[in-house]
This record gives structure tokens, C-alpha cells and sequence, in this order.
């Protein structure tokens, strides 16, 4: 059910983004006189397809990665004499930058969008409140305390762990110092504490940037019940049931829940006894927890979860603005978010975050799934996440996508003469082999995290 539930996620996350990047390009075609043969949503063999009444044929095709706008072009076969004013190829250089320079704008107007709708219908977010500091961690070490609020992080307000999150990812490989900012409980006098850094996180896969510093968010303690059990996980096959209290592991007693998943943690396939409360009777079973690794680090996990429990009063804040006001504030994420994926993207260019945090599409579904479980607000801000990032990477000047035409473009109008059409063609197959390249590379992490 999980499956089909992601799958579902993922068709309508790209459906949407795809439909709404290729719009921009129809829209602005049609608007400068040119003629649209087929608007296609996916490629592959047509699943539904339709006319409209100047011609343009609309189709929805089987393979949901991507999509197109063909246009009339006398480039691609012969066109009658009458209809030459329509083609693309024809147009001013002018119109030619703004049909192409249309699709990522669409996602970035898009983003806009959704973050305006999800700040109108308003957010849950967790307050940034300290709740754990590892000993001689580089927290600790700062000065930062359990029960610490934090916020700010180098001078940039933080009102949740997202976004201080946030924050920290885009220090991700830097080197200085990491400047936070924070209150303690009943004080309202402000605190600073400076964290050390040299060439942050580099290299690592998947990091997480406020447990590398020692940190955890203040969270509610779960009893040691479990809730549920994955179909086929060794908690199935050991005997675990949904109900069943966890009372010890191999003669030590378990307080909570993460006492429980500390003790699995550290047991990866070694044969360990839990002593469960089920309906008033005690019994015990025995359970090897499958080795996972993570970052060069092996740990246990046995696929069981815990229920989700009530947070403390004045942890989940609600941020919610008036339509107006959610304009602005849907301005400003847009421009924040575009801001850390260019600075993501140049430190993986760079080397700086390692090649293997490239996600593909199995890493997509699963996010989608995940933010479409979370809720209609949750799901927006995916949406406008990923809307963003196709819009950047589409303006990358790499021939193939938006961004290199318009750079052949931009140097026809600066020569007053576009690059033959040799030299264009070349381009293409070096464009084409760096995208399958990256899309490979992104196609072989997903597959590696299974």
C-alpha cells in the first residue's frame, strides 16, 4: 500500500511541475506567433490525447520524468510558405530568449504560489528549543545548554528547527565559525555562542547538520510500546506485536522508547532478548536486528515504530499570515530557497557536499510520499521546493535545457549572428552526455540507499 501511495505522490508531484514548467513555454510561443504542434505531459506512447481548435495536439503519455512544447520549426522538416511567419526559428532573437526563459520562470512564479497558499492556510512548526547537548560536542563546547532557545544562526532569524536547518545546510563545507544566537527559559536577555568550523560536514552523505553539532530538539518521550511492526522486518519475525510493552533488552531496563532504539541501534546482527509486557503477561523473544550503515557508520534496526505522542505546550507553533502578507513571505522563500540550492549546487560542483546527496526519482517518490502524508501544507512546500530547483536547473547553460539555448541566444544577439549550426549540434551531444551522466549518477545513489 506504501507503494502505490509514493508512486501516486510522485506521478502527480511531477504531473503538476512538468505541466506547469512547459506552460510557460506555451504560453509565451503562442503569445509571440508561433505555432504549437503537440504540448506533451511525459513521453512515451500517448495515454490520452487531444486537439485543440488551432491545431495543437495535447497528449499525456506514459512515462511520467518529463514533457515537452514542439513547435513549428523549419529546422526539424519543411514547412509551407504560408505558415513560415509561425515558425520558431523565424522569430526575433528577442522572442526566442523570452520562449525559452519562460519555462523556468513558470516553476519560480509557481513557488511563489504554493509557498503563498501554504502560509495562508498556515504551518505547524517545531520551536527550536535545545533538548539534549552530547557531552564535549561542539554545542556543548559553545556554551549552548539544554533548554536553550535558539534564534538566530549567523545573524539570519530562526523560528523552528526548519529553519534552522536551513541555515546550517548552507554552511555545509565552509570554514570560520557558525554564530548562534539564543534565550534561556525565563530570561529575556539575549546569548550568543560561536561554533568552530573547518571544511564542515564535507564529504558526508545525507548529514545531519544539528546532530553533528550535539544537538537534539526537546521532544516528548514515548513509551516503549510498540505501535506497529513492518511486514517481514525482523520484529515480525522475531514474535513483536502491535501493543506489546518493551520492558527490557538482554536484562536492562528500557524507560522509553529511545532507550529502546538506542539498545537496537547498538546490537546490528547480534542475537539480543527483549523481556514484553502483552496483555498482562510477561514473556521474552529473541530478535537479531539487521545491520544498516550510514556515513561509514553500522547500526541496528529491527523495523518497529512507536506511537506518535503529544508535544509539550508552546512546542508546535502555528505560522499563518493574512493573504496579503503571505505574499511577501512567499517572496522571500522563493528567493531564500533559490539562494541554498545555488549555493548546494556550486559546493557539489566544487566538491565541497558530496555527489552521492544527488537524488533521483526513487528519491523524489519517497519524499513526496512522505510530505503528501504529512498533509496539504506539507505536500505545497515540497511542491515549491522542487519547482525551484527544476527552475535553477534548467537555467544552467548546459545545451539541451533552457539554459543553453539561451546562451546560443544570448550570443547570437551579442555577434548578430547565431553559431552555425555545427558548432550548435556539438553542444547538444556534450549537453546530452553530461545530463545522462548526472542522471545516472542520481539513478545509481537511489539504488544504493535501498
Amino acid at each position: 500500500m506504501e507503494f502505490f501511495q509514493k508512486a501516486l505522490a510522485f506521478i502527480v508531484t511531477l504531473g503538476v511541475l512538468v505541466t506547469i514548467h512547459e506552460f510557460g513555454h506555451f504560453w509565451v510561443a503562442r503569445r509571440c506567433g508561433v505555432k504549437i504542434l503537440r504540448f506533451s505531459v511525459g513521453f512515451g506512447s500517448p495515454l490520452l490525447s487531444w486537439k485543440d481548435k488551432q491545431g495543437t495536439e495535447f497528449v499525456i503519455a506514459a512515462l511520467p520524468l518529463g514533457g515537452y512544447v514542439k513547435m513549428l520549426d523549419e529546422r526539424e522538416g519543411n514547412v509551407p510558405a504560408e505558415e513560415t511567419h509561425l515558425t520558431f526559428n523565424q522569430q526575433t532573437v528577442g522572442k526566442r530568449i523570452a520562449i525559452a526563459a519562460a519555462g523556468p520562470i513558470a516553476n519560480f512564479i509557481f513557488a511563489v504560489f504554493a509557498y503563498w497558499c501554504m502560509f495562508v492556510l498556515g504551518i505547524q512548526a517545531l520551536a527550536p528549543v535545545v533538548g539534549s547537548v552530547s557531552d564535549n560536542s561542539p554545542a556543548q563546547q559553545a556554551g549552548i545548554v539544554v533548554g536553550a532557545e535558539l534564534t538566530s544562526v549567523d545573524g539570519s532569524p530562526v523560528h523552528s528547527w526548519g529553519d534552522v536547518n536551513m541555515q546550517l545546510v548552507g554552511r555545509l563545507g565552509d570554514s570560520g565559525v557558525i554564530e548562534f544566537g539564543y534565550r534561556l527559559p525565563d530570561e529575556s536577555l539575549p546569548h550568543e555562542a560561536t561554533v568552530p568550523i573547518n571544511d564542515w560536514l564535507i564529504g558526508k552523505v545525507e548529514p545531519n547538520p544539528v546532530l553533528e553539532l550535539g544537538m537534539r530538539s526537546l521532544a516528548p518521550l514515548a513509551p516503549a510500546v510498540v505501535h506497529g511492526v513492518t511486514p517481514g522486518g525482523r520484529a515480525q519475525q522475531g514474535g513483536v506485536e502491535p501493543g506489546d510493552r518493551i520492558v527490557a533488552v538482554e536484562g536492562r531496563p528500557v524507560a522509553n522508547w529511545s532507550d529502546f532504539v538506542r539498545e537496537i541501534k547498538a546490537s546490528p546482527e547480534k542475537q539480543i532478548t527483549l523481556s514484553l509486557e502483552r496483555a498482562g503477561r510477561s514473556l521474552d523473544v529473541s530478535i537479531r536486528p539487521e545491520a544498516r550503515e550510514h556515513n561509514g557508520e553500522t547500526y541496528g534496526v529491527i523495523g518497529a515504530e512507536a506511537k506518535a505522542t503529544e508535544w509539550p505546550p508552546g512546542m508546535l507553533r502555528n505560522v499563518q499570515y493574512s493573504p496579503l502578507v503571505a505574499v511577501g513571505k512567499a517572496l522571500e522563500e522563493t528567493w531564500d530557497m533559490s539562494l541554498l540550492t545555488l549555493t548546494a549546487l556550486k559546493k557539489i560542483v566544487t566538491g565541497r557536499i558530496s555527489v552521492e546527496n544527488l537524488g533521483g526519482p526513487l528519491t523524489i517518490a519517497s519524499a513526496a510520499g512522505i510530505s503528501a502524508k504529512s498533509g496539504v501544507e506539507a505536500f505545497l512546500g515540497f511542491l515549491a521546493y522542487l519547482s525551484i530547483s527544476l527552475g535553477i536547473l534548467n537555467l544552467l547553460p548546459i545545451p539541451v535545457l533552457d539554459g543553453g539555448h539561451l546562451l546560443y541566444y544570448f550570443v547570437e544577439l551579442i555577434r548578430g549572428k547565431p553559431l552555425s549550426e555545427e558548432k550548435q549540434q556539438l553542444g547538444i551531444k556534450v549537453g546530452m552526455a553530461l545530463i545522462a551522466f548526472v542522471m545516472l549518477l542520481a539513478f545509481y545513489n537511489d539504488l544504493s540507499k535501498l
